[in-house]
């Protein structure tokens, strides 16, 4: 009878030791879960820190984005209120000169087209249209006259040039020889 007791007490001491154990690898489950848990959060907030981050960036960025090109034409202004101040007219010939330097440094470039220059619907506007003159050697389509200059940020057109446009003496406007 005692062999059946100390069997019972060792399978006793047994379950208990696998009871701790089972109660150590939850709670080791538990802290693993925990850790996770952790490196997730901080995961997600470092995200959200970056994502917040970026907004900024790109939010300034478009406040100061004309900050080169204000900076270009902060020497004209001078020299426009200085030719004022003084009546000088030679001044402006030198402020123009500035105003298209700053421009120019600006990647904003003059669309001023020659006449003869064939017509581009893309950079230049017809504001009329005129018979080419009998025996010119002016062909349909091209330019006659420059109203007003263009102009270019890149290669996106800001503001068409303003031209006159010759058209054969039958057609009203000519579509012929058009890109």
């Amino acid at each position: 009878m005692q062999e059946k007791t100390v069997q019972q007490n060792d399978e006793a001491q047994k379950a208990g030791q696998e009871a701790k154990s089972l109660e150590e690898l939850l709670a080791e489950a538990q802290a693993k879960i925990e850790q996770q848990r952790d490196t997730m959060m901080r995961a997600v907030a470092d995200a959200e820190n970056a994502r917040k981050r970026a907004q900024a960036e790109a939010l300034s960025s478009r406040k100061y984005v004309l900050e080169n090109f204000a900076e270009g034409l902060l020497p004209v202004i001078d020299s426009l209120e200085a030719a004022l101040k003084t009546g000088d007219t030679s001044g402006v010939e030198l402020t123009l000169k500035q105003l298209r330097s700053a421009l120019e440094k600006s990647s904003i470039r003059e669309i001023d087209p020659q006449p003869g220059e064939r017509f581009d619907p893309h950079r230049h506007q017809a504001m009329a249209a005129v018979e080419a003159a009998p025996g010119s050697t002016q062909e349909p389509n091209t330019i006659v006259a420059v109203m007003q200059k263009g102009y270019s940020l890149h290669d996106r057109v800001l503001r068409p040039a303003l031209v006159t446009v010759a058209k054969n003496k039958s057609d009203p406007i000519s579509d012929k020889d058009l890109n």
